[in-house]
């Protein structure tokens, strides 16, 4: 045993009192609303906190470990006894990178960290560079997407907890991947939230998904510390490279300095003591280029930012889809003023919002680099009502002009998992409420959802069915079917000519030429020498360009033109730039 200090801000009760493996121990109070006791302590005892005359034990709103999930005790783990052989890890910045989004229950059958280990030659072989991890904090049930999380600091038990996470990331920086961690400080879980009870810790704003966090109304700095402390943690005890902050236009924040803002200057602080460099990424609706504006010139210095607008040109071109928020796009003029200026909505109308959108993107100052460019995420999976994949809907070939389109372009690239064989699995969303009355509200609500927007509600599957979980698991084996294996190495080939051709490194988009033929169907990217040739349509295309073929999907017929078969690509070296 050795003495250890437990601390805990809890402002609202009158009485705090602490529960160290069924041993109650005083505490006292200071006046920030802090309550202390140092005890003699086992290095992974199980404690919790004791509030007013409630004889629920608590678990702690820091705990690093939840051992029996997050209604019971938490337990004690010591970052500093964590064993690590990445000494020589100097670290990946995000941009320019291919990054690699992946859930760990799905990613692998055993669905944990240690098993998502065993995958990572795979992705060292497709040519990616950094790995995000959907939410890996703990949250209600054993399974989950992870955005329900009410213990930030504690990584998920069934996951492998805090020391399968440091074999990951450890195991990550000896193969030369980074790694990301999805943070969601935006709301909180419905089952386990007992942060309340302890302080202020909500606000009296809401989002879609609940009560919002308090950052900015009274009490709150204690909160925005918890926050930003908790991001920090995951890239100084954890080593991770960066962070994915989920839906940040959900924060509301009336401060002077917004909470985004304060972040990045302590993340940048802390980049220079560890001495490599650290990315947030910024999830956000807005359309807002001051987010990844630096600081200096007024933004809020976040490294990068996801582009849903990419997202939406994309795919409504290839595909054909018009519901919901893809009203606006379809074209191909749409595409190539997206993927020409960054965003589409940029001060501009949005039908789907009945308003304007947007704000627009400085080319000259900010680089390409700073929007993640996509063919699908988990969202634009996993929030359909089926949460059917790209791959269950378009030809092989559409998937490749997808392809194409993201990976020949000067964004930072990001992949979901899987969809670079086509996976057949859908990833819908699933969860596991522990609260009969909980898992009732969340199916009933899910159906009522995308019954609204015209989905047969019959159709959707119950979240809390554990088959829906099951479905949504990468069926490996698929990598070695002929179909899949063809689109794999084409995902294969994309990412080489991005990392190996010197034209693929200019990142400025008044650099980026692009034509288009609507009729025809057919868009052209222009990169220093090489030319993108996109054929969206069915039919063959004589597509204006001319040179060696270096990449395709199916072999071109290059001529004065060259002729791309219908949803296919070429990437052609051009005689002159």
């Amino acid at each position: 045993m050795t003495d250890h200090e437990f601390a805990v801000w809890a402002p609202r009760p009158e009485l705090v009192r602490l529960d160290l493996d069924g041993t109650v121990h005083d505490m006292t109070r200071s006046d920030d609303g802090w309550w202390r006791t140092t005890v003699d302590a086992e290095p992974d005892a199980r404690y919790g906190f004791l509030l007013d005359d409630d004889p629920k034990v608590l678990p702690d709103p820091r705990s690093a470990r939840q051992p029996d999930g997050v209604h019971e005790r938490s337990a004690l783990w010591d970052a500093a006894q964590a064993t690590w052989s990445d000494q020589d890890w100097v670290g990946r910045s995000i941009e320019g990178e291919v990054v690699y989004e992946l859930h760990i229950g799905t990613f692998t059958p055993e669905g944990t960290l240690d098993a998502a280990v065993e995958r990572l030659d795979h992705l060292l072989d497709l040519g990616v560079g950094v790995v995000e991890l959907m939410p890996v904090n703990a949250f209600g049930g054993t399974h989950g997407w992870g955005y329900d999380g009410v213990l930030w600091y504690a990584v998920h038990e069934q996951y492998g907890g805090p020391d399968a996470l440091v074999r990951f990331v450890d195991a990550c920086h000896r193969k030369g991947l980074g790694v990301l961690i999805d943070a969601v400080f935006n709301h909180l879980g419905p089952s386990g939230n007992y942060l309340p009870m302890f302080g202020p810790y909500l606000s009296s704003a809401s989002n879609p998904w609940g009560e919002g966090i308090n950052i900015a109304d009274d009490d709150s700095d204690e909160v925005r510390r918890y926050i930003i402390d908790c991001a920090l943690r995951w890239m100084r005890d954890f080593h991770a490279d960066g962070l994915r902050l989920d839906a940040v236009h959900a924060l509301v924040d009336t401060t002077a300095v917004h909470i985004l803002e304060e972040l990045a200057t302590e993340t940048d602080s802390l980049a220079t003591e560890l001495g490599r460099p650290l990315s947030l990424i910024a999830e956000s609706d807005k359309n807002d280029p001051r987010l990844i504006t630096p600081r200096d010139r007024g933004g809020y210095g976040m490294t990068a930012q996801w582009d849903d607008d990419i997202h939406h040109a994309i795919h409504t071109a290839v595909s054909g889809e018009r519901q919901g928020y893809y009203g606006d796009f379809g074209s191909l003029a749409t595409l190539a003023q997206t993927l020409k200026n960054g965003y589409f909505h940029a001060g501009t109308y949005s039908s789907f919002r009945h308003r304007r959108h947007g704000r627009p993107l400085d080319t000259t100052t900010i680089p390409a680099t700073r929007l993640l460019a996509y063919t699908t995420t988990h969202d634009q999976v996993g929030n359909r009502a089926t949460g059917d994949r790209p791959s269950q809907n378009l030809t092989p070939g559409q998937q490749a002009v997808k392809a194409a389109l993201v990976l020949g372009s000067p964004y930072t690239a990001m992949l979901f998992m899987g969809e670079e064989w086509g996976s057949s699995s859908p990833f819908q969303f699933f969860s596991s409420h522990p609260e009969p009355e909980l898992a009732r509200a969340t199916a009933e609500g899910r159906k009522a959802e995308f019954a609204a927007h015209g989905w047969d509600a019959d159709e959707i599957p119950d979240p809390q069915d554990p088959q829906t979980f099951q479905n949504s698991k990468l069926k490996w084996d698929e990598v070695r079917e002929a179909d899949h294996g063809r689109l794999l190495d084409t995902y294969r080939r994309l990412i080489a000519l991005r990392r190996d051709e010197p034209d693929m490194a200019d990142h400025w988009l008044d650099d980026l030429g692009v034509d288009f033929d609507e009729d025809a169907r057919w868009i052209v990217l222009r990169r220093g020498s090489l030319a993108i040739a996109c054929n969206l349509g069915e039919s063959p295309a004589a597509v204006p360009v001319t040179g060696e073929v270096v990449c395709a999907w199916d072999e071109p017929d290059v001529g004065q033109t060259t002729t791309i078969p219908g949803h296919s690509f070429a990437v052609l070296r051009t005689a002159t730039a």
